[in-house]
């Protein structure tokens, strides 16, 4: 796995301030992404133990809130075999800190009715995430007063209910 840039204070990606992962790889190809560099699966650099290790010492000070995934696309299939070992050491070193995951692919109808079934990282994957925002960036319904989303089509899922009660359970911001 590649990953083009991480952001060790980022404000735009979820509540507080967070460690920002952008990895590398993406087949959606969305009209206007802001990241078009990031489809490329062997954009930047190489994602290592040394990446890992950097991330965690990035998540230490009590005032980051947690890490967020973005791309590229972090649920594309090579990325979850990447990301897997850097979700298990966070959510065992950091239980308190939250993970975001922005995906191009739909929580239900992808992840839910495909991805979970047709890989066991999926599910492994899901259970470390607290929200994922799902949904391809679509141009026409871009929406820049829209919080921690950059078009209407997206929604903010809250993993843990969804996955306690079968249904999507949207996001709520608690401040």
């Amino acid at each position: 796995m590649y990953y083009s840039e991480i952001k060790q204070y980022d404000i735009a990606d979820g509540p507080g301030v967070r460690t920002a992962l952008f990895v590398s790889g993406c087949t959606h190809h969305c009209k206007g992404c802001f990241n078009e560099m990031t489809w490329d699966f062997q954009y930047g650099r190489e994602f290592t133990e040394e990446t890992v290790e950097s991330i965690l010492k990035m998540l230490e000070p009590s005032y980051i809130a947690g890490l967020t995934l973005l791309g590229g696309e972090p649920l594309e299939y090579g990325n979850q075999q990447g990301l897997l070992p850097l979700l298990r050491r966070v959510k065992a070193e950091y239980p308190k800190k939250t993970v975001w995951c922005y995906t191009g692919y739909l929580y239900d109808k992808d992840i839910l009715e495909k991805f979970v079934k047709k890989w066991d990282e999926t599910q492994e994957i899901l259970s470390y995430l607290d929200v994922i925002v799902d949904g391809e960036f679509i141009e026409a319904q871009k929406d820049i007063s829209l919080r921690f989303r950059g078009s209407a089509n997206q929604r903010i899922i809250d993993v843990k209910k969804s996955m306690q009660t079968g249904s999507i359970v949207l996001w709520e911001t608690k401040d």
